[in-house]
């Protein structure tokens, strides 16, 4: 395998955290599945559990974020911009923060997920979280695309896994419209507020597939420098 001379002279390379960090910010968004689990059953004991445990796996994601950002070398001689590391680490933080907004309102408000569209809404926040992993899955080669300087068969396989990111972020607009179509089936019979409130939160999870697809788009972004 081809070596990039450059990934050698710096020392320690900030590839290694900043994967750390979006294993953590999947780990918190990955948590939305046992927390909707528990919405649906109405365990709220257990909803604040997992609420929790989202709130500190937010926090942790949150402070290797800043490490990254105080660590990353200022050298000219990165083997990409240190601003498009910057705005990929950005980007990846955002998973994990719309994640906890999501438990955050939600246990908040006691929100319940009306039954006819709880199947629906489960298979929804499953593939979103999915997007999240295949994220995750594509930077796990990003210290591999360093020793390779971006090229051969390492930038084959991440191009291949971001347009299955790209794939399954598709998947999950055809499933959020039809979470929608059920919900607005049942509007006359809700209280308008909690309708309101209920759409808030389809939008959010949402934006976990959307910006785990950023994560995708910026790595493409590295690949074609």
């Amino acid at each position: 395998m081809p070596v990039n001379p450059f990934a050698s002279l710096f020392g320690r390379s900030p590839i290694g955290p900043m994967q750390q960090h979006i294993a953590k910010a999947h780990e918190c968004a990955a948590n939305l599945v046992p927390f909707f689990e528990a919405v649906m059953a109405e365990d709220w004991e257990r909803v604040e559990q997992v609420q929790q445990e989202m709130v500190r796996l937010e926090r942790e994601a949150d402070k290797l974020k800043k490490s990254v950002r105080m660590h990353l070398p200022k050298s000219l001689f990165l083997p990409v911009p240190r601003s498009d590391l910057l705005d990929l680490l950005s980007v990846q933080d955002k998973v994990a923060n719309r994640a906890k907004d999501i438990a955050g309102l939600m246990l908040g408000r006691q929100m319940t997920i009306p039954h006819s569209i709880q199947p629906q809404m489960l298979a929804y926040v499953r593939r979103c979280v999915d997007a999240s992993a295949q994220a995750l899955k594509a930077m796990d080669q990003l210290d591999e695309l360093l020793e390779t300087g971006f090229s051969g068969r390492e930038a084959t396989i991440v191009e291949r896994m971001v347009e299955e990111l790209e794939a399954i972020e598709n998947e999950t607009d055809r499933q959020q419209i039809e979470v929608r179509r059920g919900l607005y089936k049942l509007e006359k019979d809700l209280p308008p507020v909690d309708v309101m409130f209920l759409y808030r939160i389809i939008d959010w999870v949402g934006d976990i597939a959307d910006r785990a697809e950023r994560v995708g788009n910026r790595l493409e972004q590295l690949l074609a420098r």
